[in-house]
């Protein structure tokens, strides 16, 4: 039996129990851990499959001619010395594109690497980016009540996370919550985030959240006004206070709410007891996602909510913010490309990008505009991908190098939901053929001239351990497999935040909606999470077909529509699809949930453009507008 840990993109970085037997690698949550309590999502099944999955690559591959040919490892890292040795004059031209597939500090070493070397890397994001900057300009710092707090609260409100499909382990608290008789209100587009997990539910338009969040603090200030202790841990309260009376009279039009979800909402906030706000990882994914987030940072703390135990606005944490990485105050990158704006970037870069190095992320299938940003990636001079399968974008490189997977490779990992760092084993050995990133880089790292030498995993390690926000060692960790970190059970206590002068800072716009124009695109088209799989890691096994889009009946029938074969279509093309009828969907609204790769059918993002959130660099997908025809059976 060994103690391990997930390093998937997902908040609950489970603490797991691994066992190989006859049977194979069996994997269960841990039952000591405080929060994993010995449960653990179906995603982990989907991982076991994938380790064993003959559909992994073995070996090296070097496209020659348009068909790939396998090398030996000797070949594939001599080939990219010497790409590197030819670039390298000009180290901006090679570009690293890191995602968070997989999460660790040895994994990070990665960015040591091509940091060290001078080359482009990224900025922005493709999810949380625009709430993280958010929470930033309104706290000071990326910091929550410990998750486990939102037990103590009489009133939860959720503003749009999916409990159905995403952490299991909130979906736990929130049941247990409900059972003892405590109020959940739900915030939504679309009512199959809520069911079973909500007393009450709030329809919204989709990307208005801000509206709403503004109409109930106008309704909540004119009830109790400010308490004098949180105005006075505000920044300009007053010119706040104005600009919501400006706002007022067209709230509930643009959000589409009603006057009694503004009561409702207000009843809880403006009360004595604590009420805490779970925001969701879809409020940012719009041109105003920013504003989204602060305004309904904005709700908890003027409400008098922020700084008490069962209360709390609860976005998320960084991952990585607990653990030292001196390493990242003594290196940086050459110049950085934004994101999800990246085939456009490698368009106009100058000095242009010659090499790309692409891990733990899918740019061909993840990023909008993926088509694109395929023949962009194609354009270059040499591509190189790390991954274990042939993915959209593996079949885009030039060479294919296959590496090692969680469970293959000893690492530490954060979350970005609660305050544990935990020890994540090997808890079995690579196929034969098979590297882990550390040892692909190492070595060639050491072929460079002059080379570049990564800290040894150890080190790292250790390093990232000492860290003030830790009270533990290495060995200790090893031995415990877990350690929580000394942040207090509540943030904010004081109202002291993270500003230099302590101070809380309120959004100082409210943008209206923008309206789209009527050019034959009247729905919106919201990529929604997969429950079953992390982004586009999903084995070929489980895809192939029409992707199956869901959209309210009311709508297909006004539309001239039934449910079957048809095509999602935006200005950019046209996907072949199933579609569904569900009258818990938003009836201006398609639901597609993300991941199925374009090679098997999927590939939902060659028809989504680039629109740039508000702040933090973050790509908009949900301001995408499609419509659907049918298609013969």
């Amino acid at each position: 039996m060994i103690i391990t840990a997930c390093t998937l993109d997902c908040p609950d970085a489970c603490s797991l129990v691994a066992e190989s037997g006859p049977g194979g690698l069996r994997l269960r949550g841990n039952p000591g851990h405080p929060f994993t309590r010995g449960f653990v999502c179906p995603k982990l099944d989907v991982h076991r499959r994938r380790l064993a999955s003959p559909h992994r690559l073995r070996f090296p591959r070097l496209k020659v001619g348009g068909r790939w040919q396998d090398i030996s490892w000797d070949e594939a890292l001599g080939l990219c010395a010497e790409k590197i040795g030819r670039y390298r004059d000009e180290p901006r031209s090679i570009l690293h594109v890191r995602g968070s597939g997989n999460r660790g500090v040895v994994k990070a070493l990665s960015n040591f690497f091509f940091r060290t070397l001078g080359a482009s890397g990224l900025h922005g994001s493709l999810c949380d980016e625009a709430g993280i900057e958010a929470c930033v300009k309104d706290f000071g710092c990326l910091r929550t009540n410990d998750i486990s707090d939102i037990l103590n609260t009489s009133a939860l409100i959720n503003w749009g996370r999916d409990l159905a499909r995403g952490s299991v382990h909130l979906a736990a608290m929130v049941r247990a919550l409900r059972k003892k008789g405590v109020p959940v209100v739900t915030i939504a587009p679309g009512s199959d985030t809520a069911q079973g997990f909500t007393d009450h539910f709030v329809r919204v338009k989709p990307g208005t959240d801000r509206f709403l969040a503004a109409a109930v603090l106008r309704e909540v200030l004119r009830r109790k006004g400010i308490a004098p202790e949180v105005a006075a841990g505000c920044h300009d309260p007053a010119s706040f206070e104005n600009l919501l009376t400006e706002a007022v009279p067209r709230l509930l039009e643009w959000c589409g709410a009603r006057p009694e979800d503004v009561v409702l909402l207000a009843d809880h906030y403006a009360g004595p007891a604590p009420v805490a706000t779970l925001l969701g990882w879809g409020l940012q994914r719009y041109r105003f996602g920013g504003q989204n987030v602060r305004f309904i940072n904005a709700l908890a703390m003027l409400s008098g909510q922020v700084g008490r135990s069962g209360g709390g606005a609860y976005y998320g944490l960084s991952s990585m913010a607990n653990l030292a990485l001196p390493w990242k105050a003594q290196t940086a990158y050459g110049r950085t490309l934004l994101m999800p704006d990246l085939a456009r970037e490698l368009r106009r870069a100058d000095p242009p990008v010659r090499m790309a190095w692409v891990e733990c992320i899918n740019p061909a299938n993840q990023f909008p505009e993926a088509k694109e940003v395929a023949l962009a990636l194609d354009g270059l001079d040499f591509v190189v991908v790390a991954d274990a399968f042939m993915t959209d974008t593996a079949e885009v490189a030039d060479l294919i190098l296959p590496v090692a997977l969680m469970l293959e490779q000893e690492d530490v990992v954060g979350s970005f939901l609660h305050e544990y760092v935990q020890w994540s084993a090997k808890a079995v050995e690579p196929p034969e053929g098979v590297r882990t990133d550390y040892q692909i880089l190492s070595e060639l790292g050491g072929r460079l001239s002059p080379p570049v030498v990564l800290p040894e995993p150890e080190e790292a390690l250790r390093q990232a351990l000492d860290s003030p926000a830790l009270n533990t060692s290495l060995e200790e960790l090893r031995r415990t497999g877990y350690v929580r970190s000394t942040h207090p059970a509540v943030a904010f206590e004081n109202l002291r935040f993270g500003h230099d002068d302590g101070l809380y800072r309120l959004p100082p716009r409210l943008d209206p909606p923008v309206v789209s124009a009527d050019d034959g695109y009247p729905l919106q088209l919201l990529t929604l999470i997969n429950r079953r799989f992390v982004h586009s890691q999903i084995l070929p096994d489980d895809q192939g077909g029409s992707p199956v889009v869901t959209v309210h009946p009311r709508t297909l029938q006004s539309l001239g529509i039934t449910p079957g074969a048809g095509w999602l279509v935006t200005e950019l093309g046209r996907l072949e699809i199933h579609i569904t009828a569900d009258e818990s969907m938003h009836p201006d609204c398609v639901v597609y949930r993300r991941g199925p790769w374009g090679k098997l059918g999927g590939g939902v993002n060659r028809i989504i453009g680039f629109v740039e959130t508000d702040m933090g660099g973050t790509g908009a997908y949900y301001e995408q507008r499609c419509r659907l025809e049918q298609r013969d059976q």
